[in-house]
């Protein structure tokens, strides 16, 4: 791999001092060249690391997210052993509360992991994020019941869920980090696109771990011990994907960064400084981009959450079908939209990021009231084809976050920042959507209230789309260009001459 000097960090939307060499034709070039760009400065991407460090991430994401959708879909199930003399209703909110707790904790998870990952690297905290996850999730499985140890058991579980947020707030944030910081500039946006396709099929797994238990156990059977079973099942797959992570090395371009410090120009520095003084400094340093990358996760996550999260419970309680098809009939759905999320990727890669995310916010405000009004007709074909108006706009909207909001960071401080803005976002609006979306149908009575709710979330991330600065095909902030070939980074060294 070739070596690389780290760039002056700048906050998101100033021009990236390198930036010439990748901008697209037309596009408005910055004139801020501070010398000339030598071949040696730029990364030429290790496709055999490329492959190792995107298969590694991809499975640990994945399993995450299994762990994660494991629970939403046993909500249901869950919730007289926990709760057994509580109304169906309180039990459901209970366990849709304890899920949405999970995301509380995210926040603190997203400052401590990427405050961690800017200064120890990448590479270790997600490891760490995965162990903690997996080892918390195989415990949930060991739980007492309300009939052993009272209020206590559904204590314990809170507490547990707790834990996960901690963990996973750390995943995210340093996954699309490191995917972003390993990938060629013009083609970032396709591989981080992976990772929520590992995400959705996680979520899958899950769903069809859940369904096979659930036919060949029956419902009384999963209520009395089959529930835990997904659980320990996350025990061997977490050991599984640990060992497939500590394969993968630290990225290039942050450990490029680590490489030259003591060595790099004195802003640069008073970068690095900014993220050791804590997560405080970085939110002073680049709260702008922070805010933006709220709203957006904000408005993605919650259609995404909705689809994956809520609708088993939907289809149960709402609409009367039974534990195994409510969950049945998402698993189609989330494997067809989790095998289309790489073409959406690589179609950012080629007409924007902003253009593709457009269309994810628009398909919300336009699709969110005939899916529910399908999903309301009872048949199965209806529920399927309103599923799949949910899903469209996710793939869409929530693949494209992973390359766009990374690029709104420096290198120094991405990981840090990321943290905060994902992970706060995603507490007050994503996870909490399956519990504000069945509150609004206890206290409205109408069945339509979770499409009202995703309209509005969408029209305000539209806005915010408006001001997002475009990244596709351009090198990250703080960040020489990386590109696939030295013939490449021959050409890019050229065209800098030629349009001297």
């Amino acid at each position: 791999m070739s070596p690389h000097r780290s760039l002056t960090d700048s906050p998101a939307g100033a021009s990236n001092a390198f930036e010439t060499s990748i901008t697209p034709p037309g596009a408005e070039r910055p004139n801020l060249l501070r010398r000339r760009l030598k071949v040696s400065d730029i990364n030429v991407v290790d496709k055999p690391m490329l492959k190792k460090a995107l298969g590694g991430t991809i499975v640990g994401n994945t399993m995450e997210w299994y762990d994660v959708g494991v629970f939403g879909y046993l909500i249901t199930t869950m919730g007289p052993v926990f709760l057994p003399e509580a109304d169906r209703s309180v039990q459901t909110l209970f366990l849709l509360g304890t899920f949405a707790a999970t995301f509380v904790a995210r926040p603190l998870g997203g400052v401590v992991f990427g405050w961690l990952g800017d200064r120890i690297g990448r590479q270790k905290v997600l490891a760490a994020t995965l162990m903690l996850m997996a080892a918390s999730t195989f415990v949930v499985g060991l739980l007492p019941g309300y009939a052993q140890i009272g209020i206590w058991a559904a204590v314990l579980l809170v507490l547990l869920k707790l834990v996960q947020g901690f963990s996973t707030g750390g995943e995210y944030a340093g996954a699309t980090t490191f995917v972003c910081e390993y990938a060629p500039d013009k083609r970032r946006g396709f591989f981080a696109s992976f990772l929520d396709m590992g995400s959705y099929l996680g979520f899958a797994l899950g769903a069809a771990v859940v369904s096979v238990l659930q036919l060949t156990l029956g419902q009384a059977a999963m209520e009395e011990w089959g529930w835990r079973l997904p659980f320990l099942i996350a025990g061997p797959l977490g050991l599984i994907a640990i060992y497939f992570r500590n394969k993968i090395e630290e990225s290039p371009q942050f450990q490029a960064t680590l490489d030259a410090q003591g060595a790099v120009a004195a802003d640069a520095a008073n970068a690095d400084k900014a993220v050791a003084k804590g997560p405080l400094s970085a939110v002073k340093a680049y709260w702008r981009p922070i805010v933006l990358a709220m709203i957006l996760a904000a408005a993605a996550n919650t259609v995404g959450y909705a689809l994956t999260s809520y609708m088993p419970t939907y289809l149960t309680d709402s609409k009367g079908y039974d534990p195994v098809h409510g969950t049945l009939l998402t698993i189609p759905v989330l494997v067809v939209m989790a095998l289309c999320i790489p073409l959406t990727g690589r179609l950012s890669d080629l007409i924007g990021r902003r253009p593709v995310l457009w269309i994810g916010a628009g398909s919300t405000i336009l699709f969110a009231v005939p899916a529910f009004m399908l999903i309301g007709m009872g048949g199965i074909w209806s529920t399927l084809a309103g599923l799949a108006l949910v899903a469209f706009p996710v793939t869409f909207y929530v693949a494209n976050l992973a390359s766009a909001l990374p690029a709104l960071f420096p290198t120094s401080s991405r990981y840090s920042c990321m943290g905060i803005a994902y992970n706060f976002s995603v507490a007050i609006f994503g996870g909490t959507t399956p519990f504000i979306v069945q509150g609004l149908i206890d206290a409205t009575g109408d069945d339509m209230a979770p499409a009202y709710y995703l309209i509005g979330t969408s029209v305000i991330g539209a806005i915010a789309i408006y001001f997002l600065p475009e990244s596709a095909r351009r090198a990250l902030p703080g960040s020489m260009p990386s590109v696939d070939t030295m013939a490449e980074a021959h050409a890019l060294v050229t065209a800098q001459k030629e349009t001297a």
